[in-house]
């Protein structure tokens, strides 16, 4: 499949073919708006931002553990997606996981960390929506910490990829 080729609407409706529910459909459209907003900072491809944004989370439809952005990049492989879409359905999960919390979880052993930046933007995108409901840093750093614990590696490459995507008046 070539990427030129894909548009919203295939995307939705692969979503909806894999029997998504509507709530993650929503969810994925609210974040795919939101990685637009983030991606005019940044000379990225809008295509493969948008259309990862809309796919990353096709995993939901077997699975609400960790483990969907794994089931989701598995669906979009075997339907011969291009892989940097895959690359970012598989690595979207927070700000990465490492290979030692991937075993932990039970996830094939492997670094989940987004590397490009159209990974980051999806990824961090996906942080900043409770459900569809837009929220701050500050809200998705206490979430994290009730579930993670205040220590965890997690919040540190969450607040390092808040800085390096969002600017604010501060930033300059």
């Amino acid at each position: 499949m070539i990427l030129e080729k894909i548009n919203k609407e295939d995307c939705i409706s692969l979503l909806k073919e894999f029997k998504c529910p509507p709530w993650v459909i929503d969810h994925s459209q609210k974040v795919a708006d939101k990685a637009l907003i983030i991606s005019k900072n940044f000379p990225v491809n809008l295509k493969l931002v948008y259309a990862g944004a809309l796919l990353h989370d096709i995993g939901r439809s077997k699975s609400n553990g960790t483990d969907h952005a794994v089931i989701g990049a598995r669906i979009l492989e075997e339907l011969e997606f291009p892989s940097n879409i895959v690359r970012i359905v598989e690595r979207h999960i927070g700000a990465g996981i490492s290979r030692v919390e991937a075993e932990k979880m039970g996830l094939p052993p492997k670094n989940y960390f987004p590397i490009a930046i159209e990974e980051k933007i999806v990824s961090h995108s996906d942080n900043l929506l409770d459900g569809s409901t837009e929220v701050n840093i500050d809200f998705v750093v206490e979430k994290w910490e009730k579930k993670l614990g205040k220590n965890h590696p997690s919040l540190e490459r969450l607040k390092i990829l808040h800085d390096e995507l969002i600017i604010t008046p501060n930033s300059f």
